[in-house]
């Protein structure tokens, strides 16, 4: 229970429409629903900002019907990632009103009207094969609440699609960078702005780039300071921080 639920709670027991014992009981409500599969944590938005995100990978469709069920039952927003095409069946009927993005692998149902943006973040993307790990970030970001831009296919290997749109991303609160092969992109952008980049490695490359790990290991030794590293193919993971970034940058 937040601060704005305590105040409303106690004024309604000093105007005598709840009694000590109605407020007592509602108060005493576990901050976990537990089912049979899940506990399902229902005070990380009060912790963390952002209700509980679900990782869909290994679960059956059923178990993901069910811990969104909660969620939606408590009033909060409910962020899926790694949704399969047989899940996203499955959700897409028992929650129209939700919305999916394919590309990124993700499902979407925010609770009540949406809150006006706060910060911005720009994702950047060295090729199109990383655009998934790219959209996944640009989904949570928004799930978040922040203004997100998508530069996508500006790598190294032409760099001048880079510089030519830099106005684009300078401005920016946080950017997210999502590259695969050697990684190298994150650098050249940490060196071009004087906000937080969050790289991403994707697994995308020949035998050599170890599956994401060359472009894991290249971005941890990147030269610029502001350069951060999150896992591979971790777009969710990328856009979650940078969200939290932007958002700080506006509460003052």
């Amino acid at each position: 229970m937040n601060d704005a639920e305590l105040c409303d709670l106690l004024e309604q027991v000093q105007a005598g429409r709840l009694t000590v014992a109605e407020a007592r009981e509602r108060m005493s409500h576990a901050a976990v629903a537990s089912i049979e599969f899940a506990h399902v944590d229902l005070e990380r938005r009060e912790r963390c900002g952002f209700p509980e995100v679900i990782f869909s990978t290994g679960k059956t469709s059923e178990w993901v019907e069910g811990v969104v069920r909660k969620l939606a039952e408590a009033g909060q927003d409910c962020l899926a990632t790694r949704v399969t095409d047989e899940q996203a069946a499955y959700l897409a009927r028992a929650f129209p009103p939700a919305s999916q993005d394919r590309l990124a692998g993700t499902f979407w149902l925010p609770a009540g009207e949406r809150k006006p943006l706060i910060g911005t973040v720009a994702i950047i993307t060295a090729g199109t094969s990383d655009l998934p790990v790219a959209q996944e970030a640009a989904v949570t970001a928004k799930a978040i609440g922040c203004e997100v831009t998508v530069l996508a296919d500006v790598g190294v290997a032409g760099i001048h699609r880079l510089l030519r749109r830099r106005e684009s991303f300078s401005g920016a609160d946080a950017i997210v960078v999502v590259a695969g092969m050697d990684g190298a992109l994150p650098s050249v952008v940490g060196g071009l702005v004087n906000c937080p980049v969050i790289a991403v490695p994707t697994s995308v490359g020949y035998g050599a780039s170890f599956a994401g790990v060359a472009a894991l290991l290249t971005m941890l030794n990147a030269c610029p300071a502001n350069v951060s590293v999150v896992n591979i193919d971790a777009g969710f993971k990328g856009g979650y921080v940078a969200a939290l970034i932007a958002r700080r940058a506006h509460q003052r």
